[in-house]
């Protein structure tokens, strides 16, 4: 067993990036060459971004802690292999209908 903070050198939190839980971020498509050169947990956390998919789902997907996984991406965001798109903040949120449908939906169950 790791302990997180030596996955990411001792750093606690993103430096560059200000991520959410629910900020979409994708892999660059092709990866450069030199991607494979990337420790394990930088790969495992490219293979969870192959498509739009937001920071707690690459967490979970990577079976690292989420704070790990916020910083990993800060440093792949910087070296131009993963970006990252707007998310679900209260001013641009789900649309009424949507949250009227995910209610009726609850409900049913």
């Amino acid at each position: 067993m790791v302990r997180p903070y030596a996955l990411t050198k001792g750093r606690t939190r993103a430096t560059s990036y200000e991520l959410d839980l629910i900020t979409l971020v994708v892999a660059r498509q092709p990866l450069p060459p030199n991607a494979r050169a990337l420790s394990p947990n930088y790969q495992r956390v490219l293979q969870g971004c192959g498509y739009p998919v937001s920071i707690a789902e690459v967490a979970a997907r990577a079976d690292l802690p989420l704070g790990v996984v916020k910083i990993l991406i800060s440093d792949l965001i910087e070296r131009d292999y993963v970006v990252f798109g707007p998310d679900s903040s209260p001013t641009t949120g789900p649309s009424l209908d949507m949250m009227q449908k995910v209610l009726d939906g609850i409900r049913k169950l």
